[in-house]
């Protein structure tokens, strides 16, 4: 009997020890960050200035990865198969979490039951820009054209359903606008067309534009959220320049695959809100019109199962889907 219960307890050991000795050396080597999205556009710029200075809490490097296939699902695939040691990390923002699902037909990932949640990092408001040489000097203005000429306005996106996608979607919805969509795998190569004069106007994170609004490369129009956005103080929101019932923003935060051990996913969040609270990167989220938050992994679980209702009433309000 004693011989049994010590093989018992020397196999529970066994099985406990190399999970314990994970976590007690994590990090011991570099980290990846997996973005969904091409480099250069708002998602890309926070994800980098989250990785630096939680690489720095945390001891280890954290490398960024782009892939903006498929919407961000490319990317969100290959971080779903990852081993569950905290060494594979999802920027995870609105497309891809909890837009995705709902409008993709062949999505074979569910991101809110394939990953672990470890906080949400930030959120930031949308912006509706056009070109400096466009002939839209106001929001009214290009949505009085927008609506006396259905299919005549073309938009760029930094993919399908991207917060710059829904966004527009929403504002859609709400004016009963009809433009045509260009998506993009991110917000780089769409800004760059826009500049370019290939599309008309793009409705996208404050951070990826702001640069270009404060030198006079492109006119901000309007702040997609209730309130006007510091930053761009003299710019209306679309609620206040005719359509109160709309509001959209961007959110971004960190999600590991499913299984992950809690005291990992703890070091991570810790290393993570201390970060996002350094007075470096508090200043450069709020020069950017952006919020750091540091939610617990249970309010961010709970946000994303709202926001996933959210747009899955919009989207099949909208009929709109993609192969």
């Amino acid at each position: 009997m004693t011989t049994r219960r010590s093989f018992s307890a020397a196999l529970g050991a066994a099985i406990v020890f190399p999970r314990f000795a994970l976590a007690q050396t994590f990090p011991s080597r570099p980290l990846k960050l997996l973005v969904p999205y091409a480099a250069g556009g708002g998602t890309d710029a926070i994800a980098r200035l989250i990785a630096d200075a939680t690489g720095e809490k945390v001891g280890q490097t954290m490398v960024v990865e782009n892939n903006g296939a498929a919407g961000g699902n490319v990317a969100t695939a290959i971080a779903a198969v990852a081993p569950p040691d905290g060494y594979t990390v999802l920027m995870a923002n609105q497309g891809p979490m909890v837009v995705n699902p709902h409008l993709f037909k062949q999505l074979k990932v569910d991101p809110l039951t394939t990953f672990d949640p470890v906080t949400l990092i930030t959120s930031a408001p949308l912006v509706v820009v056009v070109p400096k040489d466009s002939h839209f000097k106001t929001f009214k203005e290009l949505m009085d054209f927008g609506l006396a000429n259905p299919g005549k306005l073309t938009y760029g996106s930094a993919g399908n359903g991207s917060a710059s996608h829904m966004a527009t979607v929403l504002l859609a919805k709400v004016a009963g606008l009809n433009a045509v969509h260009v998506p993009y795998r991110g917000a780089g190569p769409a800004i760059a067309d826009l500049l370019g004069g290939r599309t008309e106007f793009m409705v996208t994170t404050l951070p990826s534009v702001l640069g270009l609004v404060e030198t006079g490369q492109m006119r901000a129009l309007a702040v997609t959220t209730k309130a006007r956005t510091k930053k761009l103080s003299d710019v209306p929101t679309v609620a206040e320049s005719g359509w109160p019932g709309y509001e959209a923003g961007a959110w971004y935060g960190f999600v590991v695959p499913k299984g992950t051990p809690a005291d990992i996913i703890e070091k991570l969040r810790s290393a993570t809100v201390a970060a996002i609270n350094t007075q470096k990167v508090r200043d450069r989220l709020q020069n950017e019109g952006a919020e750091p938050i540091g939610s617990t992994p249970k309010e961010f679980a709970d946000m994303m199962q709202t926001e996933s209702k959210r747009w899955a009433d919009v989207i099949k309000s909208a009929a709109i889907s993609v192969e």
